[in-house]
């Protein structure tokens, strides 16, 4: 650390984080490039505080930011600068006003991380409550220095957006597009907002968010680690921008928070990140924090079967035995049995979770654990699913009310879904009892959990209804971690109706998530090649959904498509044919060969695909390397596709090929060539 001028700098690997404090000691906090330090320039502006806050009884913003944003208030000026300390990996920055209110800023960085953690902790050394609603993660100012002026032209913003079965998507705007240019006076303050309210945090948008310097070839990344509510916003009154990431404020997502005399409260991390190249490539960089937080970061990429795509809710004993008797010897590390296994007689599975409780009569008439160990006898690891949190209209729990979560007096209820109170210890004993407790019986060794529903704004909780959901959520993760210290071998897989769940703090816990629902669409490898800018590969589970009436195309197609994360196989296995088998064992063997690189590796992106996903047209490649060797997913869809595509590796030589033509591949001086014959045809090769 070195000290100039009332600021302090860290390089921290090649990034250079900065303090800075102006004559109303008031602390703020940049983040470069540290190879960018000697290109920054002189600017009119003025940075915001290193930490946004705002409480009850605060006046509110002016410049016309009343009702857009609760940041850039007299609250947040009153902060002012107390000390900086360094303990072991983390920055703690003080800052405090003369009321008693005081935030604890801290930065964690690590030895090969190539971003950096933020939090911030607010204590009340004062002697009244106070009842915050906001208090930022991160707060990010002075984007950009590179470039003069207002960067007119220069500035981009990229959010991740996300749907059902449409995960991932990039959305670009300009700075003047969204509305970000300053005004001629700079008085008016201009707020670019987005977030997600409810327990599916990937529901609208990931929590994710960059800006990018194109004239400089510099991008600003965040991502928050929250399972509840979260905003964003970029702000701007000068020549800079200021970003910020936060819990939602009260206007946004209905939290407060009140925090009494002595005691304190923390935000969720945000992991936070600058480098040089554009979204796909710094994309990567924020990669490294959710990598270090891996529950098993060595684990050895699995070769999945999930049968929901075969019985498709109706996983009795004797479907399940004769996909064991298919699968025995072909490799499978893990049968999962899917929704539907407690469902009682004529209804339909989706009606019924909530309580818990195998049906023995008809579907396992030896009991659930006969069945787990026909699995295990077979050669493969049983597992299981379960959608713990919430219960359907046809079980007993449904009308539990004590156990259930309540809005307005009124239990939470979506038609078909109500909401199990994770802040309880009645409702944690009633999932120890019947998941924990069956998972200990039957000797499962992977659950996956599913979440089909959205508890929306919020739930009663005398301070707000978002700090309620919060404190739920913060409760559903009790359970998951319940669940590794109960079960220590235990697998746990994080899936939300697909990829609802797919934040860092969800990720953390799981040793792996569905990457969405769209199970048997075309569009699998878009959505899968995606989602590499926001979760690892390693812990993203991609589908091969095989069918009998497959043509060996379709298989090679849907079973290269998982060399885009984890292998999962589903559909009517029973049925193929010797031909379909045999692309089905080629698939599974390269998959092995390659799962190294698919988990430790780095992902960069070539293509054009069309704005429509569902009707995709184009082609795409993602070159994956770790090491000294490198995997390359190709893929063509509808429309027109060029006859061969060129793609820069490093590499010497092809190790493998697999297509389903005669897919002419060559490699000459770091440019590999792949030949392209028809619409919807995958190519994979590796390369050392």
């Amino acid at each position: 650390m070195t000290r100039k001028n009332g600021y302090s700098q860290f390089t921290l690997g090649d990034m250079l984080l900065q303090y800075n404090l102006d004559e109303q000691n008031r602390v703020s906090m940049s983040l470069i490039p540290l190879a960018m330090k000697d290109k920054v320039r002189e600017k009119a502006y003025t940075p915001e505080p290193l930490v946004q806050i705002h409480a009850k009884g605060d006046p509110l913003p002016n410049g016309y930011g009343n009702g857009h944003t609760m940041a850039c208030t007299t609250a947040t000026d009153a902060m002012k600068f107390v000390n900086q300390k360094q303990e072991g990996n983390t920055i703690i920055t003080t800052a405090a006003d003369d009321t008693g209110r005081t935030v604890h800023h801290k930065v964690r960085w690590e030895e090969g991380l190539r971003a950096v953690v933020v939090s911030c902790m607010f204590e009340n050394r004062g002697e009244k409550p106070v009842t915050l609603n906001l208090l930022s993660s991160v707060n990010l100012s002075g984007i950009t220095p590179f470039t003069e002026g207002d960067s007119t032209g220069a500035l981009q913003i990229h959010r991740i957006g996300s749907a059902w079965s449409a995960e991932g998507r990039v959305i670009t705007e300009s700075i003047e597009q969204a509305m970000l240019e300053r005004s001629w006076t700079g008085h008016a303050l201009r707020v670019f907002k987005f977030g997600q309210l409810g327990s599916m945090p990937v529901r609208g948008h990931f929590p994710f968010m960059a800006v990018e310097d194109k004239n400089a070839d510099v991008t600003w990344a965040v991502q928050m680690a929250c399972p509840s509510s979260w905003q964003m916003e970029i702000r701007r009154k000068d020549d800079c921008l200021n970003l910020m990431a936060s819990l939602p404020d009260e206007d946004f997502g209905h939290w407060a928070k009140t925090v009494k005399p002595g005691e304190s409260f923390e935000t969720p991390e945000a992991y936070l990140t600058a480098g040089e190249g554009g979204l796909d490539k710094v994309s990567q960089r924020l990669q490294t924090v959710q990598r270090r937080n891996m529950p098993r970061p060595d684990m050895t990429l699995p070769v999945m079967f999930n049968e929901y795509c075969t019985t498709w809710g109706n996983p009795t004993h004797e479907n399940l035995e004769g996909i064991v008797k298919c699968l025995k010897g072909r490799g499978m590390e893990f049968l999962v049995i899917d929704a539907g296994w407690y469902r009682k007689a004529g209804e339909n599975w989706s009606d019924c979770g909530g309580d818990w409780i195998p049906e023995e009569k008809e579907m396992f008439p030896n009991g659930l654990k006969a069945t787990a160990d026909m699995i295990r006898a077979g050669g493969m690891k049983p597992g299981i699913w379960f959608e713990p949190e919430t219960c359907a209209k046809g079980a007993e729990v449904f009308r539990r009310e004590e156990l259930l979560l309540t809005r307005d007096g009124v239990i939470l209820d979506t038609d078909n879904r109500r909401f199990l109170d994770m802040r309880k210890e009645e409702t944690h004993a009633f999932l120890e009892e019947r998941v924990i407790g069956l998972l200990k019986r039957c000797g499962f060794e992977y659950i996956k959990i599913d979440y089909n529903d959205c508890i929306g704004m919020g739930c009663d909780d005398p301070d707000s209804l978002g700090e309620g959901l919060r404190q739920n959520m913060l409760g559903s993760q009790r359970f998951f971690r319940r669940l590794r210290e109960a079960i220590p071998e235990l697998y746990i897989e994080n899936c939300s109706s697909g990829g609802h769940r797919l934040e860092p703090s969800m990720m953390a816990l799981s040793d792996m998530a569905s990457f969405s629902d769209a199970h048997e669409c075309q569009e699998i490898p878009i959505i899968a090649a995606a989602l590499h800018r926001v979760i690892l590969p390693a812990q993203s589970q991609i589908w091969a959904v095989l069918q009998a009436k497959d043509s060996i195309r379709r298989i090679n197609y849907s079973l290269i498509n998982t060399f885009l994360g984890v292998m999962c196989i589903s559909g009517d296995v029973i049925h193929l044919s010797a031909e379909q088998w045999d692309k089905v064992e080629e698939g599974t063997d390269f998959y092995r060969q390659v799962r190294g690189i698919i988990r430790d590796g780095e992902s960069t992106f070539h293509g054009e695909v069309s704005e429509s996903w569902r009707h995709p047209e184009g082609w795409q490649a993602v070159i994956r390397k770790a090491g000294n060797e490198t995997l390359a997913v190709i893929h063509t869809f509808g429309g027109k596709q060029p006859k061969k595509v060129v793609l820069p590796v490093e590499a010497q030589k092809i190790l493998r090929v697999m297509c389903s033509e005669d897919n002419r591949v060559t490699l000459e001086n770091g440019q590999l060539t792949v030949e392209l014959k028809a619409p919807f045809e995958a190519v994979a090769v590796h390369l050392a």
